[in-house]
């Protein structure tokens, strides 16, 4: 099995993109079959101001279906989205076998 992790900053309004954010995440599994998992998470309002504000922890069960989801066209426009309220640098990703 493969976890994808990805975290995301917002330049603006967190609460509300974070929102919004999650919502289009949680249509992905609807589309995307290579999904086994997934979550999509925002950073709790009482911690610590500097974690990122989104993230997305999905399970695969193999690099092709990872790389699958990766250019999916509804991956991609969730992608295309994030780009429009993402912080200059606010995208960190891990991807690890367990």
């Amino acid at each position: 099995m493969i976890r994808h992790i990805v975290m995301f900053r917002f330049r603006e309004n967190n609460a509300e993109n974070a929102a919004l954010a999650r919502e289009k995440a949680l249509r992905l599994p609807d589309t995307i079959s290579q999904i086994r998992h997934f979550e999509a998470v925002v950073n709790a309002p009482s911690a610590d101001k500097t974690n990122y504000d989104f993230a997305l922890i999905a399970d695969f069960e193999t690099q092709e279906d990872l790389d699958a989801y990766q250019v999916h066209p509804d991956h991609k426009a969730f992608g295309a989205f994030i780009g429009t309220v993402r912080a200059e640098g606010g995208r960190a990703c891990i991807d690890y076998e367990f």
